[in-house]
């Protein structure tokens, strides 16, 4: 700044310069005038401002002055270290450079020049304006980082932005990135330089839920500077709780309603709510999912606005829901420290058709209008069909059938109901027209002598009948008639059964009988002839029930036999025998017991002589496997002779045997038994032959032959002697065997088969 000692000289200056400019006689001289003057500017601080001046034939003193104070004349402006006069003196350049700007820069700058030597004139230029920006500093919010709030309850957060020139432009911005424009109050304060200003944003918003810690943003920014400064704070948010009600399950269910509490629920694959049925008696499990803060909530379940006892969990479960649930509505409410909160779930339940009212019969004169109701209740709504009896045809579909009464309409109407995924229901109707009655019971009935009998008189009568009456022989029959009659009157549908019993029946009581029938329409009359009938004497009848019986049980039993001879087993071939029990025509039967099957039965040698062999030592060479015993018998005339290896009656038997082939010259059985004197088993051949010499002079075999080889493993038939016998038993003929050859000493023995089997065959050992 200047003194004023620096001021009034050039003060006085000016003054004389345009004094004499006034009264100078010189007037043809060239005046000095602006060839560029300055104009308004706007600079940001810190920026560098050129003001431009340029004078032609300048004469005078040049100067800049800011707010109407002179800088100086010089070019550097001494005293101004941020200003200075830049351009040359030969252009008549004398531009104002201020740098850097500062805020003390935002002033009216003006070029001036004084008189010229020769009384030229002063010139002066238009006044420019520098405007100086100053960017705000950053926004602060009063409230800090953090605000807590309840749903639904304003709050006011306020941001500050300080020194901006002009003042800050302030923003508020949402968690979700929403500009927010409403419930915004904005304020202008002028700082003490008069220059700068603080701004200030109050947003009043109103919490909720979705607000839940999330951050709120005030950014600020003006025309010195557009980057935005900002600053967040988060709103931690207390809400009431956010309820859902979802059906989350279906099972086969039982009974009852009960609410569990779960953290994690799986909805079931088959069957959820989805806009779709649940089909009734299953069993419905509800989800109440609740979001709240603070999040300590409590449970209440309601049906119908119905509170549920012990409905205080997350989750409700009806355990046979029915038809009753149908249209019912179930409400979670939960409630915490800020609030309570409800959801519904309107339940649709899907079940089968019943009638809520059946259609009713009637009856009606000719021409009136009748009308029949039939109310189906179900899930979904049934399909309703009218059908006529006996014509089978469709009349209607409605709920109501409304027709004119003729004798074509008459008759029988089925009400029919469909729903799908159900059975079909039915009901029936009858329009009866009125009319005289008409009786249609049979015209002869039977009855047994002795007996009770009944005569049955039915007649259709619509309106009902007013009278019954029954006569025989031309007497009306009442109860003064007797003991022997008693009436029954019915009702049955559409008329009227009249029963006339009469007990312990006698021949006297069977002729015709009338059957009166009277309405308030007319009268009918039908004669009913009661016939006797024989009966069946009781002794008849139990023969006849005692002859079925039999005749059922023998057939059982043929059936029986024939299965059981269509089961029976076939013999195995020989070399293959098992566990049988051979008998033929009243022969030999021999028992084989299992034993060792590895065995060779080719070893066994039989004496078919009928003779002793007198060599060989049977005991050494023929000994069989000692895990084999053969128990033989023979059968004939219902007895039974058994032959075992006994050494007790061998040599009895064998005497025996000897006397017998000189007495007899009947067939022979020749038997060998074989022991061991080891203590082993035996095995035996029995050979049934007819005297028959070969050309070898052996007797051979006819188709009678039969050979049984058995054996025992354990040792039920050993022979504990220690040498070994032969014995021969003689059988009558009649008592000859007949065996399947398979089984016979020469199919199973290759010795026996060849030409020379009288020989002895070379000794073996065991």
């Amino acid at each position: 700044m200047m003194g004023l000692g620096e001021v009034l000289p050039q003060l006085l200056l000016l003054a004389t310069v345009v004094s004499f400019a006034k009264t100078s006689p010189y007037t043809s001289y060239q005046n000095q005038r602006f060839a560029m003057q300055p104009q308004d500017q706007t600079a940001v601080v810190g920026a560098r401002v050129t003001l431009p001046c340029r004078v032609i034939n300048k004469q005078g003193t040049l100067q800049w002055t800011k707010d109407d104070f002179g800088l100086g004349t010089s070019r550097d402006l001494s005293g101004f270290e941020r200003y200075a006069m830049v351009g040359s003196d030969e252009e008549g350049d004398y531009s104002l450079d201020i740098y850097p700007v500062m805020l003390d820069d935002d002033a009216r700058y003006q070029c001036q020049v004084s008189p010229g030597p020769e009384g030229q004139p002063p010139i002066r230029s238009t006044f420019a304006v520098l405007t100086v920006l100053v960017p705000p500093e950053a926004p602060k919010i009063t409230q800090g980082d953090v605000i807590y709030a309840t749903e639904d309850r304003k709050v006011e957060i306020e941001c500050v932005s300080v020194g901006g020139k002009p003042a800050a432009e302030i923003t508020w911005i949402d968690g979700l990135g929403n500009v927010l424009t409403d419930n915004i109050e904005y304020t202008v304060i002028p700082l003490p330089d008069l220059r700068r200003y603080t701004a200030k944003s109050v947003l009043r918003l109103t919490p909720k839920k979705e607000h839940h810690n999330t951050n709120f943003t005030c950014q600020a920014q003006n025309t010195a500077d557009r980057t935005y400064r900002s600053v967040k704070i988060r709103v931690e948010v207390k809400y009431a709780p956010k309820v859902k009600v979802n059906v989350i399950g279906l099972h086969p269910g039982g009974a009852g309603v009960s609410s569990t509490s779960t953290s994690t629920s799986t909805t079931s694959s088959s069957t959820t709510m989805g806009g779709s049925r649940i089909v009734e008696h299953s069993q419905v499990r509800l989800e109440c999912r609740a979001d709240a803060n603070p999040g300590d909530v409590r449970y209440r379940w309601f049906i119908n606005d119905e509170p549920i006892n012990g409905g205080q969990k997350t989750e409700m479960v009806i355990r046979n829901v029915t038809r009753k649930f149908h249209d019912a509505i179930v409400k979670c409410e939960v409630q915490n420290s800020v609030g309570k909160s409800e959801d519904s779930e309107t339940l649709d339940i899907s079940y089968a058709p019943s009638f809520r009212q059946r259609p009713q019969s009637m009856e009606a004169d000719v021409g009136s209008v009748v009308s029949l109701n039939c109310e189906v209740d179900s899930n979904p709504p049934a399909e309703i069909v009218w059908i006529q009896h006996p014509s089978d045809r469709v009349v209607g579909t409605s709920t109501n059938l409304t027709f004119s009464v003729s004798n074509e309409t008459a008759g029988r109407y089925y009400c029919k109901a469909n729903v799908a995924g159900y059975a079909e229901i039915s009901a029936d109707a009858y329009v009866y027209l009125k009319g005289s009655p008409a009786i249609s019971s049979s015209r002869s009935q039977y009855g047994l002598v002795g007996d009770t009998a009944r005569i049955e008189c039915f007649a259709s009568s619509v309106p009902r009948a007013r009278h019954v009456s029954w006569t025989f022989n031309g007497q009306e029959i009442s109860s003064e008639s007797g003991h022997d009659y008693s009436i029954l009157v019915d009702a049955v549908p559409g008329g009227v059964k009249s029963t006339l019993i009469i007990r312990d029946s006698q021949a006297y009581h069977y002729g015709k009988y009338n059957c009166t029938v009277v309405n308030d329409y007319g009268n009918d009359v039908a004669e009913i002839q009661l016939q006797a009938k024989k009966s069946v004497s009781l002794l008849m009848t139990i023969v006849g029930g005692v002859s079925v019986v039999a005749l059922l049980l023998v057939l059982t039993i043929l059936i029986v036999v024939y299965i059981r001879c269509k089961k029976r087993t076939k013999l195995p071939p020989a070399d293959v025998i098992s566990e049988h029990q051979i008998t033929k025509n009243g022969g030999v039967s021999c028992k084989l017991e299992p034993g060792d099957r590895t065995s060779n039965y080719s070893d066994l040698k039989v004496d078919i002589s009928g003779g002793y062999v007198p060599y060989g030592d049977y005991s050494t060479h023929y000994s069989p496997p000692p895990q084999y015993l053969t128990t033989c018998s023979t059968k004939s005339n219902g007895s039974s002779t058994i032959l075992q290896n006994n050494h007790q009656n061998q040599l009895v038997v064998q005497q025996q045997q000897q006397q017998q082939q000189h007495q007899h010259h009947t067939q022979t059985l020749p038997m060998t038994f074989l022991t061991n004197s080891s203590g082993g088993s035996l095995t035996g051949s029995i050979i049934g032959s007819r005297e028959i010499r070969q050309e070898n002079g052996l007797p051979s075999l006819q188709s009678t032959t039969a050979s049984v080889v058995s054996s025992s493993p354990n040792g039920s038939c050993s022979n504990q002697s220690t040498t070994a016998t032969t014995t021969h038993v003689v059988v009558p003929s009649s008592m000859a065997l007949s065996v399947d050859p398979r089984y016979s000493a020469i199919y199973g023995n290759p010795y026996l088969r060849s030409s020379n089997s009288s020989l002895l065959p070379p000794p073996t050992a065991v």
